[in-house]
């Protein structure tokens, strides 16, 4: 099992956030992104978009399945890692850091407590694996 840097916040469905004063820097966890498998292509929603914590900013698309891609926090992209469009193969080497995929200001720093650590974030998948 991969190790998930200490210095993130991770959510239930598998995005990890980088919290910044109120910007939030979000991307998707190693452990999603191999149980993808080939990633083909991603579809983020645009700079000054609105996000919901919970709901998506973007689908991603692999050779196993297409996902909805869900926001860990509510409020307006400031950025798009534009990148991703270019090389995809990004996420697969590095997706904690040239990997991130879109910037949020958030409107609500107390929507970071539903969010988990990385030995929460390790346990939770842990205890999925051992349900399937």
């Amino acid at each position: 099992m991969a190790a998930f840097p200490d210095d993130l916040l991770y959510s239930r469905e598998h995005t990890w956030a980088r919290v910044d004063d109120t910007l939030v820097t979000i991307g998707i966890t190693d452990y999603v992104q191999e149980n993808l498998g080939e990633i083909l292509s991603i579809d983020l929603y645009p700079v000054d978009s609105s996000v919901k914590q919970g709901e998506p900013f973007g689908v991603i698309e692999s050779a196993k399945t297409s996902a909805e891609l869900i926001s860990p926090v509510t409020g307006e992209i400031i950025s798009i890692n534009e990148d991703l469009y270019d090389d995809i193969g990004v996420l697969e080497c590095d997706s904690y850091d040239t990997g991130w995929m879109i910037t949020v200001d958030i409107r609500d720093l107390s929507e970071l407590d539903n969010l988990l650590d990385s030995d929460e974030y390790e346990d939770y998948i842990t205890m999925g694996e051992e349900e399937d």
